[in-house]
């Protein structure tokens, strides 16, 4: 199956808007993890995911952290690509 690795505007419905600026997601940085991201192992039937990590170096929260991993869970409801949500995780060594 091929995934779709450029997003637009349509693709970014209200809440993955919302989980994206809770989390500090840019929308560059869904597009890196669904094409160089490798399987997430904790996506539910029928529901698949990427993860990646990206180098941070920055301040999160009044928190200074090294890596941010990046999770993008989508499906493919007849050959329609739909994003889900995304999660961010600030730390190192994933």
């Amino acid at each position: 199956m091929k995934i779709k690795t450029t997003i637009n505007e349509l693709d970014l419905h209200p809440h993955i808007r919302s989980r994206m600026f809770q989390r500090g997601v840019r929308k560059e940085e869904i597009e890196v993890t669904l094409s160089k991201g490798w399987e997430a192992d904790d996506a539910g039937k029928g529901t698949f995911g990427k993860v990646f990590v990206f180098p941070y170096n920055d301040k999160w929260e009044g928190e200074f952290f090294k890596e941010k991993e990046v999770t993008v869970y989508y499906k493919v409801i007849d050959d329609t690509f739909i994003l889900l949500t995304v999660k961010a995780r600030y730390g190192q060594g994933f």
